[in-house]
């Protein structure tokens, strides 16, 4: 490749979900890196973290629907047709949509065009995040301009893609990289030999999260003036399981004194409120909404137990490795989640935290009643998570992986 730019194709930004995402957009920028961002959606949060603030690379966004936007989409297609890459594009576009005939194909093509028209100069890669819809984009740009292409895979967008979906991206991406080792067993069989996977943690920036030194309190539910209190942080949808959270809390013995916190926003969180006072639970439960990093920590610091209660969804959506387990431990805060993708990578039962069941009030119940009751417990769990993520998680590992897989690019087109 003859320059160091890279347009990074995004579903949206920036996202108070996705965290991960924009720290390693930051480390690249720091490792050396130009990049140039174009997202298919505009943000929806209130609220920004600090890093995106600190992040330089200029913002694009596609037309998230084509009929709001159809000069724009029109002028696009007469500047691609003269490209010998526009019929092969054309007809990937038509091999997709005779397996999945959906409005969303012919959408994700159009925004295609409009990026390879208003390509950035002298920009020499494409990177997605996420092998979903941002990969089409992705694959179609890359035919239309005749550049190569990589991939991040993650978490929902390798459970909900089908597998011919999957092997065509793959064989037409020059690597890929994906964040839990069962993520990384999918897409290394679907590749079949025929594309370089790469399994790269996201890891944590562990100078935004640095160790926790204060002494955590040593109550034990006993006192109800002294409740021990539950956190958990995450987008209210289904595959987070707070239905399964919220009665887990509701079978704890009713002597025992918490408290339950919840950070986030979501499509379920009325629901859930609903499900809440249904439950009983009205008065021990908080919910704060969606928060910025800082105060995330803030939270993280004053908590007694993390809680997270995954679950793989019908249409196979589900969590990889969630991010605020990563966050969470890094405070030496114990953690109780559940045995599914990329959960056991981080903790392990009775070492680094503890896991249950998916799908089990009972077992979450009992867990939580074992860490609320034992502050020492909790102690040594906490401190133990923290040791794993501070030896085995710094992002810094991931930046440099990509700046490696980036960098052979750039010495293989010299």
């Amino acid at each position: 490749m003859q320059n160091r730019k890279i347009v990074v194709v995004l579903k949206g930004y920036p996202r108070l979900s996705e965290t991960f995402i924009a720290q390693e957009l930051l480390g690249l920028e720091r490792a050396g890196f130009d990049l140039i961002l174009f997202a298919l959606r505009r943000p929806t949060d209130a609220k920004r973290h600090p890093v995106h603030d600190e992040i330089k690379a200029p913002v694009h966004y596609l037309p998230e629907y084509l009929h709001r936007e159809p000069w724009r989409v029109l002028r696009s297609l007469f500047a691609c047709l003269p490209r010998l890459g526009f019929w092969r594009a054309l007809g990937s576009l038509a091999a997709d949509i005779r397996r999945d005939f959906t409005r969303n194909r012919v959408r994700r093509f159009g925004q295609a065009l409009v990026l390879a028209a208003e390509w950035p100069q002298d920009a020499g890669w494409l990177h997605a995040h996420f092998v979903h819809t941002p990969a089409s984009v992705t694959r179609y740009a890359s035919q239309l301009r005749g550049q190569p292409w990589s991939c991040s895979a993650h978490a929902k967008d390798i459970w909900t893609s089908a597998d011919w979906d999957l092997a065509g991206k793959l064989s037409s991406a020059r690597w890929t990289v994906t964040c839990t080792q069962t993520g990384f067993d999918r897409l290394k069989k679907l590749a079949n030999g025929n594309s370089s996977v790469h399994l790269s943690y996201h890891g944590l920036d562990l100078d935004r999260f640095g160790s926790f030194g204060a002494a955590r309190k040593q109550h034990d539910g006993s006192a109800q003036g002294e409740p021990v209190t539950i956190l958990s942080v995450g987008r209210a949808v289904a595959k987070k399981g707070y239905d399964t959270l919220l009665e887990a809390l509701a079978l704890l013995p009713g002597d025992l004194a918490w408290r339950f916190e919840h950070i986030g926003g979501g499509e379920e969180l009325e629901r859930l409120k609903a499900l809440a006072r249904k439950l009983g639970l009205e008065g021990r439960v908080s919910w704060k909404g969606a928060l910025a990093q800082k105060e995330v920590l803030e939270h993280y610091r004053s908590a007694d137990i993390f809680a997270l209660a995954c679950r793989i969804t019908a249409d196979g959506d589900r969590d990889g490795l969630p991010n605020v387990l990563v966050e969470a431990a890094s405070q030496r805060l114990a953690c109780v989640s559940t045995d599914i993708s990329g959960v056991p990578e981080l903790l392990s039962s009775d070492e680094t935290g503890l896991l249950v069941p998916t799908e089990s009030p009972t077992a979450l119940a009992q867990a939580l009643e074992r860490l609320i009751r034992d502050p020492v417990l909790r102690a040594r769990l906490g401190d133990a998570a923290e040791r794993r993520v501070r030896g085995n998680f710094d992002h810094m590992a991931s930046i440099g992986q990509l700046k490696d897989l980036f960098e052979r690019e750039w010495r293989a087109a010299e």
